[in-house]
Formats: structure tokens, sequence, C-alpha cells
């Protein structure tokens, strides 16, 4: 397949030179707005493009499949989550998938160490304090916040980011202790002096901060219900860079609510755009607008990485990020 003849078609718009490399080299629409396309204009779109370029904002279901040209052989994802794209549906009518692994894995994990620390120390009580302008000066007892080393951090996903947690965590003089469907090897557990815990449970009941960094899949929805927030500690606090809909929104709105745990940090929310108003009105909670991976280095890395799985499959071999159905 001829690279000069492949029909791509952009969801969204992506840096400049990200998209200027896309037009050298394939025949590639751009969005004009800055907004998630319409059902209408995706339905389009996967009928008339060899290659579609979606983000997480773009709901590839079975239905929009359906709907799908014959032309459509690649969704090459600008991210690395792939929750938001029917998989198996794609498979299954010959659409191969690609996504951008490991491009967020630092900057997501800089921005959950900046949670942790946000909700621990209080900082955006203190922005608060400062812009009304209302600071009267320094006090012992005002703004105490809790210190982090030698605190307890369990990481729920050992994977890329949650590794990268873990260093980060090991450098803020934390114990690192892990869920994960399996341990990770011994050698790497051994460079994050990170703990297993077979049972989440056990794991919740013991730790200080917990860290979500496990992707969203039928297995792991509402995986941190109302009873597994009720087992942490009064004084523990959650932070959410991966997948808001990991947690039971409402039950977590519910336990800070009620000073079952003493705070959260969310960049991520269960419903979307769609914020529990529980949560937003909790001064001890630091509410983002998904920011994890919003670096000029990550977005231009992940733009690299679509470029090069669209070029390694328009040069009639499989792209390097594929996602294999059952495994994303």
């Amino acid at each position: 397949m001829g690279s000069e003849r492949l029909s791509v078609v952009v969801t969204r718009r992506l840096p400049e030179a990200v998209e200027t490399r896309l037009a050298e080299l394939f025949d590639v629409e751009l969005p004009t707005e800055d907004r998630p396309m319409s059902r209408d204009e995706l339905i389009a779109a996967v009928g008339r493009a060899d290659v579609l370029v979606p983000t997480i904002t773009d709901d590839i279901d079975a239905a929009l499949l359906a709907r799908a040209g014959t032309r459509l052989k690649l969704i090459a994802q600008y991210g690395a989550g792939v929750d938001n794209i029917d998989v198996a549906t794609a498979r299954q009518r010959g659409i191969l998938v690609s996504n951008t692994p490991g491009s967020t894995t630092e900057d997501t994990a800089d921005m959950t160490v900046a949670l942790i620390l946000a909700v621990k120390r209080r900082i955006p009580e203190g922005l608060a304090v400062m812009q009304s302008g209302t600071w009267q000066g320094w006090a012992p007892n005002a703004h105490l916040g809790g210190r982090i080393s030698g605190k307890r951090l369990g990481i729920l996903g050992m994977g890329r980011i949650g590794q990268a947690v873990a260093r980060r965590a090991q450098a803020f003089g934390m114990q690192v202790h892990y869920h994960n469907r399996t341990p990770v090897r011994p050698q790497i557990e051994q460079a994050l002096g990170a703990t297993y815990h077979d049972s989440l449970d056990h794991m919740l009941s013991r730790i200080d901060v917990l860290s979500v960094n496990c992707p969203h899949t039928p297995a792991t929805f509402h995986l941190l219900n109302a009873r597994r927030i009720a087992l942490m500690k009064p004084s523990a606090v959650v932070v959410n860079t991966s997948r808001g809909e990991v947690i039971d929104e409402n039950a977590l709105a519910r336990a800070v609510e009620a000073g079952a745990i003493a705070g959260a940090g969310l960049d991520v929310f269960e419903h979307g755009v769609e914020v529990n108003p529980k949560l937003r009105a909790q001064p001890n909670v630091v509410l983002l607008p998904h920011m994890g991976s919003a670096t000029h280095e990550g977005r231009l890395e992940m733009g690299e990485k679509v470029i090069i799985n669209i070029k390694t499959f328009a040069d009639g071999h499989r792209p390097p990020d594929q996602v294999v159905p059952g495994n994303s």
C-alpha cells in the first residue's frame, strides 16, 4: 500500500509539528476546530478513511465499526489507553489498532506525585488564601498537612507508569507496596523496594496513599468500590491519574464528605467532564482536567509514535505498537 495514497483522517487538532509531518507523508484530513468529532462526523470518517487517528474522546464502538468502509484498515490511536475502542470487533473486521505506549509514562508519574503532594500538603488551599489576599502571616498551626516521607504508598497497577511512580516515591522516602494481577519480576521488585500484595483488600487496609495506575477494563471497573474504600485508614488519601471508571466516584465522594478518608487527588473522572458535585465542594479534594500527560514533549512523542505506526503499516509491515485484543 503506497503511503502517498493512504487516506488518513485525524479527529482532533494535534501539535503543529505532528500535523505538518502527517501532511508530508499522507493524504491527511485535519479538523478545522479543536473539539471532539460528533457521532455523525465519526461515521463519515470511518466510511472514507484508510487510517483513522482518534483520541480517548472518540467512542469507537462496535456500532461505529459496523459503519466502517472497506478501506479502513488501521485505527492509529493518539494515546496509550484504548478503552474507547472495541479492539476485538475491529480485529474481527480486519482492522488493526495501534496506540502510543510509553510516551506518557514519565509525565503521568510526575503528575501523580504532584497530586500526592497537593493533597497531603494542602497546596490548593494555600493558593486560595494567597489569591484571596487574606493571608495574615505564618502561624504554628496554620495549613498543617501530612508528611509523605516514611509513609506507605500503595500502587494499584504496576505497569510502566506504576513503576515510574514507585521510583519517584522511593526518592521521597516512601515505602512502596503494590497490587497487580501478577508480581513484577524479582529484580524490578528489588530495585523499587516494592512489596507485592496478592490481595488488594489487604494492601488497602495498610497504606497511607493509594495511587491508581491500572487501565480501565471490565475486570477493573469500580475496583475501588464502597466496600474497599471502607477498608482504608481515615488518614489515607486516594490519587487517580489512570482512568476514572476504576473508582466508584459516588462512593469516593461520600467517603471524603464523611471524613472516612482524608482526601483525594483526581486527574480523571468516571463520567468524563461530569464531575461529582460533592467532590468539587471538598477543600481536601484536588481536581485536574486530565492533565497527566499534558507536556509539549509528551504530545510530540505521541505524534511520532502515531506516524511510525501508520508509516510501518503503509510499508506493509505490522505497526510496532499494534494492540492485541484481550491485552489492551
